[in-house]
């Protein structure tokens, strides 16, 4: 299988000082300094630097978060929280790895296999689609 050149190749930088209100579809690697309000969507890898504060939830193929997520992460290769980390969310990845002094609330599916991971993560994500309607 061929690398893609967005693997290691920042395509997009959102820099200290930023804020961003509404929801962002990206394509491939970003780093995030900033502040956003609102989703974040990607099909590459997505680097939350310390001093960065997102609020609403992250897709994307893998994550490092160095700085603070009120809401949910979705990654199907790996979630890294590193120790300067703070979320508050669901994370649903195939790895995940918390630093020490990282910060963690709520709840997570980390499943090796495929397609257990695929079928798990399909009812988590269709039952958390009908809370949210229940709740609005």
């Amino acid at each position: 299988m061929a690398s893609r050149l967005d693997d290691i190749s920042l395509n997009t930088l959102i820099g200290l000082g930023s804020v961003i209100q509404g929801n962002i579809k990206i394509n491939g690697f970003v780093r995030i300094d900033g502040d956003i309000d609102g989703n974040i969507e990607t099909d590459g890898n997505v680097i939350i630097g310390e001093k960065a504060r997102i609020r609403g939830n992250i897709t994307a193929k893998s994550v490092t978060i160095g700085g603070v997520v009120l809401g949910n992460i979705k990654a199907d290769e790996y979630v890294k929280l590193l120790s300067s980390s703070a979320i508050i969310g669901d994370i649903i990845s195939h790895k995940v790895q918390i630093d020490d002094m990282a910060y963690y609330k709520g709840h997570c599916i980390s499943i090796k296999d495929d397609q257990t991971y695929s079928e798990l993560s399909q009812h988590y994500l269709q039952e958390r689609a009908i809370k949210e309607k229940a709740l609005h």
